[in-house]
């Protein structure tokens, strides 16, 4: 996974879902953990904005499909209205659900399956509200490869030619699902000379986070569905 930091605070969730049984589970599971404290729930897209400006969580797990206002038009609102400090955890049926690619542009830090385990739940909340983005090497290639080659590139195609060799070699490594000290490994670098080169890479292409990255990755060609992850 890209990121395996969690913080050791409480964290703040809110949870959205229009399916009452299946928000209601996500709820008591939640609360089961001292780390973890549910400050609101909401029934679709628009409660979901609202209740996420009253009570500021850290993080808000929205299912994709709402009514009145979708998982990724809510994203968007409750990323914008608090400046970031929310993070966004996407909930999807599908592994191949049309929208996800949609929710990680809009700002969201990964997705989980509803079907997950009670552990990569909890793993997923505490990775994405700690600030990492949770995305597997195979979900890039089954989902954001799945969508980009279909889409016109959301970056000026020059964004490219502005990095430098090592820091469009560390950009595809993230998009290949590495951590920092795997990057550094592999590059034969320190941490601290991959966090510099991240830090760049960011700021040239305006990225938010690595879940931005990996998509600028294969809008930019740096990397395709088919490629080796190794």
């Amino acid at each position: 996974m890209i990121g395996v930091e969690e913080q050791s605070s409480v964290i703040k969730t809110l949870v959205a879902d229009d399916q009452a049984v299946v928000r209601t589970a996500f709820v008591n599971l939640l609360n089961t953990q001292e780390d973890i404290e549910i400050v609101g729930e909401a029934a679709d897209g628009v409660e979901a904005v609202r209740v996420a400006a009253e009570t500021r969580p850290d993080l808000a797990l929205l299912d994709i499909r709402m009514p009145h206002k979708n998982g990724i038009e809510a994203a968007r609102e409750i990323l914008s209205g608090s400046g970031g400090a929310t993070k966004v955890l996407m909930l999807t049926t599908f592994g191949l659900d049309e929208y996800v690619y949609d929710a990680l542009a809009a700002g969201a830090a990964g997705f989980l399956l509803k079907d997950a385990t009670f552990p990569e739940l909890l793993h997923a909340v505490r990775v994405v509200a700690a600030g990492n983005a949770l995305l597997s090497p195979e979900i890039t290639k089954r989902v954001i490869g799945e969508f980009v080659h279909a889409r016109a590139s959301r970056l000026p195609v020059h964004c490219a030619g502005e990095l430098t060799t090592r820091e469009a070699e560390v950009l595809i490594l993230i998009a290949r699902g590495l951590s920092n000290a795997e990057i550094a490994s592999r590059l034969t670098i320190t941490d601290h000379t991959v966090k510099t080169h991240i830090n760049r890479l960011f700021a040239k292409l305006e990225l938010r986070d690595r879940a931005q990255a990996v998509i600028a990755a294969y809008e930019l060609g740096l990397v395709r569905a088919g490629d080796r992850t190794e």
